[in-house]
């Protein structure tokens, strides 16, 4: 195993044990009633803060590693696209410094740091904050995790910040800087920003494609071998697509909002690929619902399998006394024992030298009959009530 891949093992063990996966519903963070605007609130275990800058333009492509808030200062007003990623929320003391430097507002800071924050977009003067979700598929598939990551754009830099080191879905646009590929160098930072927001969104493709591949699973399940285990991994899967659910929507508004209102730091150009982003998470909302009418209809078709083999239960135990009722008649006449000597019409059977025989037979051939004529029927197949004569 890679020391990348068991890195991000470790840090999802971690993710585990801070958030029981049967509580996967998102709860929007909150302030404490009466505390100042502007507060902070940071986890014991938050990792140090760390700010990686990739610095770059059409003709190269340069990256900083363990900067200093004051460092960072020297980067924002150069012709020169530069993308500050700052991981980690842990050390007050620079989160509060990198504010100072890029002039964020209070509340602004807040809603960075205070996770997880509704998606949202918002226009600070000179500088335009996206607030997203970002959903990161589990080992084998099974479940996802959800971080938040936060843009500020200004006219020559972009700021983004997230909760944890090294584990988003922006690998594939850090590679397209350092490779050049595409025209990500040769555009500004709202090109940038459109890039990073795509890259979220398709982020949720494959944890909902794990998911289409696990109801299917679930289908098969119901209907040959269903058990409590099955309802509650229904149940489970139901609550985590609610939980992607509410976190879709918001961001789609958060582009319609920026595609109706514009922006001054968002171009034209620009605009039509974030129509494609828009486009994308319609796709998206349309998946999430129609896995949540399945596995809404599974729960169904579970409740009606085990109607079904209840029915099929008490079928089968109707037969059973349907054929024992005759018999049991029989046996509980003859076993009266009235006295034959005292009148005869007393059970003169009583008294007959093959009495014994001829009632067993009669009681065989009765349930025989009663068997066969069931049979004829159907009724000992599963599910079949029809008529076969």
């Amino acid at each position: 195993m890679s020391a990348k891949k068991s890195k991000l093992l470790n840090k999802f063990r971690k993710f585990d044990r801070r958030n029981d996966e049967e509580d996967v519903l998102l709860e929007y963070a909150s302030d404490l009633p009466g505390s100042i605007p502007g507060t902070l609130r940071i986890e014991s275990d938050a990792k140090p803060s760390r700010i990686v800058l990739i610095d770059y333009s059409a003709d190269r492509a340069e990256r900083f590693e363990n900067l200093t808030p004051e460092a960072c200062a020297q980067y924002l007003d150069t012709q020169s696209v530069s993308w500050f990623d700052v991981s980690g929320f842990g050390s007050e003391e620079i989160l509060n410094q990198l504010a100072e430097v890029f002039d964020l507002h209070p509340l602004l800071l807040e809603d960075v740091v205070n996770v997880p924050q509704r998606p949202k977009i918002e226009d600070y003067r000179d500088q335009l904050v996206v607030l997203l979700q970002m959903a990161l598929l589990k080992p084998h598939g099974q479940g996802f995790w959800l971080e938040q990551v936060s843009f500020v754009v200004g006219k020559y830099y972009v700021l983004t910040v997230q909760e944890e080191p090294d584990l988003d879905c922006f690998d594939p646009v850090r590679d397209r800087i350092y490779q050049n590929k595409g025209i990500i160098r040769s555009r500004g930072t709202d090109y940038l920003v459109y890039t990073l927001w795509d890259a979220v969104i398709d982020g949720y493709f494959p944890v909902l494609e794990a998911y289409g591949d696990r109801l299917e699973i679930l289908e098969t399940e119901v209907v040959l071998s269903p058990s409590d285990r099955t309802l509650a991994e229904i149940y489970k899967i139901k609550r985590e697509l609610l939980a992607i659910r509410r976190v879709v929507w918001p961001q789609r508004e958060a582009i319609n909002t920026l595609l109706r209102d514009g922006s001054p730091l968002i171009g034209e150009d620009v605009r039509v690929y974030l129509r494609d982003c828009y486009d994308h998470t319609v796709h998206l909302i349309d998946m999430v619902e129609t896995y949540r009418e399945l596995a809404s209809s599974l729960m169904d078709v579970y409740l009606s399998v085990l109607s079904n083999k209840m029915n099929e239960i008490m079928k089968l135990l109707a037969i059973i006394s349907t054929i024992f009722i005759p018999l049991t008649f029989i046996a509980g006449i003859y076993g009266m024992n009235f006295n034959t000597d005292a009148s005869p019409w007393n059970m003169p059977e009583l008294n007959a030298y093959w009495g014994y025989p001829i009632c067993l037979g009669i009681m065989f051939v009765l349930a025989t009959s009663l068997v066969y004529f069931f049979w004829r029927r159907g009724w000992f197949h599963s599910g079949s009530t029809i008529d076969r004569n």
